[in-house]
């Protein structure tokens, strides 16, 4: 095992973190530039993508999200942290109940509609909300994905203008390659952004 806050500042790590950061950039830009082309503003909404259960599956956006965490105030963590416990709990929960409805509950980082951390979100929380395709090897076809709900009530009845995330989720899964050999990382792991605020280790081979 491994404290996951001191690999977030393990200089080992620190070239493949800049990458990601970069990644980020590059996901940011393509997004604005193709939402621009539908004149579209995520504003905020009933349907907020925060209140959405996303899984994670990359340790390099586990330990940036950890990184960008330390740096809050010790006060700030401790309130993060309880939300992210009532989190987890309540999506156990769920899960023991056998209850297979959509899990809706706030992001642990939300405040006041906002993210704490919104320059360490992950890729999934970066690229939700647009009509999108994906091509990635061993798919016989090019998967196409819906809006947001936001998306489709404003923008739905416009043409379909690319919003291509292949090479996204090709570089992503290089720079996980990568950060997989550094840590000797024993299995994918499976987090939502609550886990990953309350799990504070990283099991090693």
């Amino acid at each position: 095992m491994a404290s996951v806050d001191r690999l977030a500042f393990d200089q080992a790590l620190k070239p493949l973190l800049g990458d990601l950061e970069q990644l980020y950039e590059e996901m940011d830009r393509e997004y604005a530039r193709v939402a621009a082309r539908y004149g579209f503003q995520c504003t905020g909404c009933i349907d907020n993508c925060c209140l959405s259960r996303f899984y994670h599956y990359t340790y390099s956006e586990y330990i940036y999200l950890r990184r960008g965490f330390a740096q809050l105030s010790q006060q700030k963590r401790a309130e993060v942290r309880k939300r992210a416990e009532k989190y987890v709990e309540a999506l156990e929960q769920r899960g023991s109940q056998g209850d297979d409805s959509p899990f809706r509950m706030m992001c642990p980082l939300n405040e006041s509609g906002l993210c704490i951390l919104y320059s360490r979100r992950p890729m999934i929380c970066r690229l939700h909300g647009l009509p999108h395709e994906l091509a990635l090897p061993g798919r016989p076809k090019t998967v196409f994905g819906p809006g947001c709900h936001e998306f489709a009530e404003k923008c739905g009845h416009l043409p379909y203008y690319p919003f291509d995330r292949t090479r996204f989720y090709m570089c992503m899964s290089e720079l996980e390659a990568g950060a997989r050999k550094i840590l000797g990382a024993s299995q994918k792991p499976k987090k939502t952004v609550a886990h990953m605020l309350i799990c504070d280790e990283v099991e090693r081979l």
